[in-house]
């Protein structure tokens, strides 16, 4: 089965069956045809089979997070990419394994993944601006930042990173603390991948992002006005109208609207144009 096939079975699963790693990993398989996606799943499983060795059955919450970070950041030297921050390669999950480097959700997603084979409960939390997540033990539980090292962080620390970001307009909610389904994090992940190669200019492979996006989430209109949006800048007219046509019908009243549907009828003329 191609990588292709494989993410549209996934994603139509039942959210309680996608592994995330798997998910994240055939994400990677569409910029590099021939991955190998079982053999990195093997050195997850190994990891985390090297990580449950370690942890004693009535191990307390700091010290199942102590193990994690000693393990990832001290003894396998994963890190944040600060140097390189919007380096593609950072979304990959199969190139943050080999360079043991990448962003907030990526290095996330090796925590929960190794995590959860050493049979810790971890779960993603998807903080605005930033990703950590939550280690859950008998013994309580404990947020954790595997960008910077494994920090555990307090609310009061959330906090604060809100204000740095937002400059105090942004208040913690109890909802923002919530675990983060896998569905959730692949989308964070892929949007996060969209958006650098737009910066970029890279509109095809930007498509192929937002082409994953909606089968992810095909009820998301928003996903698929930006697909059209790519399509038109590929020239694509015609398609580019279908989307952007489907996104107005859902949403008439959206303040995009009035120009969409201007730009819709251009995009349609082109298209009639080229025929």
């Amino acid at each position: 089965m191609s990588a292709a096939e494989r993410w549209k079975e996934i994603v139509a699963g039942p959210e309680e069956e996608i592994d995330l790693a798997e998910a994240a990993l055939l994400i990677a398989a569409h910029e590099y045809p021939g991955l190998d996606v079982f053999a990195y799943l093997r050195r997850l499983q190994e990891l985390g089979t090297e990580l449950k060795r370690r942890l004693r059955p009535d191990i307390s919450p700091t010290d199942t997070v102590i193990a994690l970070n000693r393990y990832l950041f001290e003894e396998l030297g994963f890190s944040g990419n600060t140097q390189d921050y919007y380096d593609p390669r950072n979304s990959f999950l199969n190139d943050v394994l080999d360079r043991r480097t990448g962003i907030p959700i990526t290095l996330s997603t090796v925590y929960i993944a190794v995590g959860r084979r050493a049979g810790v409960s971890v779960h993603g939390v998807g903080l605005p601006g930033h990703f950590v997540v939550r280690v859950v033990t008998a013994g309580g539980d404990a947020l954790v930042d595997p960008f910077n090292g494994g920090t555990v962080l307090t609310p009061q620390d959330c906090q604060d990173r809100l204000d740095r970001i937002y400059g105090g307009r942004l208040r913690m909610a109890a909802d923002m603390l919530a675990p983060c389904p896998p569905r959730a994090v692949l989308a964070r992940t892929l949007r996060n991948l969209k958006a650098i190669y737009l910066k970029a200019d890279d509109h095809t492979r930007a498509l192929r992002t937002a082409e994953l996006l909606v089968l992810l989430n095909p009820g998301d209109m928003e996903e698929v006005r930006d697909r059209g949006l790519v399509l038109a800048d590929l020239e694509c007219y015609a398609l580019a109208a279908a989307d952007l046509e489907a996104y107005v019908q859902a949403a008439p009243h959206s303040p995009e609207a009035p120009p969409l549907r201007a730009r819709i009828a251009e995009l349609r003329h082109r298209a009639a144009r080229l025929n």
